[in-house]
């Protein structure tokens, strides 16, 4: 095991990434997250009712959603401004073409969490945001319709729509953006970063 290990280790540098990776903290809106599943409920007649149960009976529940609300704000708007300073400083330029991708494509999935996370309450601004957010791809030609269907589960919004955003939510995107973020780091590790801060 020794032997594969040095392998990896010798490429990729593995224990320095393992070491940075430690060095940080688990984001308040991950650790918050993963509480609220608890007493959440993603059917369309419980979903309102628990996040309300969340926010009045839970101890420190009021806490830990608004916990999670406000920190995912705040990622969403650090988030524009590291690609600000990315996009000023041409971080996009080569060699790093590669990193700017992954780091665009963070941003996208970093988006969809707001997305699907703004439905889940399934109130009515929930519900109505749904409706309009994933009814944006019926103008494209051809397959807008397909495109439609496939986010809602159905023609329309309802219990398939709101399964599908809280899976996204807590299970496809914190999965594409763990392995999103490892390799923009293991890129950034490798080229270091474009300018000055």
């Amino acid at each position: 095991m020794g032997k594969v290990y040095d392998w990896f280790e010798e490429r990729l540098e593995i224990q320095a990434i393992a070491d940075d990776i430690t060095s940080k903290y688990v984001p308040p809106h991950v650790a918050t997250g993963f509480a609220m599943t608890f007493y959440y409920r993603p059917t369309v007649a419980e979903a309102f009712a628990s996040v309300e149960y969340i926010m009045t009976e839970v101890n420190y529940g009021w806490l830990f959603r608004s916990m999670h609300r406000w920190s995912a704000s705040m990622m969403v708007l650090m988030m524009i401004l590291h690609v600000f300073r990315v996009y000023l400083t041409g971080g996009f330029k080569k060699p790093r073409e590669l990193t700017w991708v992954t780091g665009v494509t963070l941003a996208v999935v970093t988006v969809s969490f707001g997305v699907t996370g703004y439905s889940l309450p399934w109130d009515q601004v929930g519900y109505w945001a749904c409706k309009i957010v994933t009814g944006v791809p019926e103008a494209i030609p051809v397959v807008g319709s397909l495109l439609v269907e496939l986010l809602r589960g159905s023609v329309s919004v309802g219990q398939a729509t709101l399964t599908r955003f809280y899976s996204a939510h807590t299970f496809v995107l914190p999965v594409a953006a763990a392995v999103l973020m490892l390799t923009h780091f293991l890129m950034i590790r490798k080229q270091g970063i474009s300018g000055p801060l």
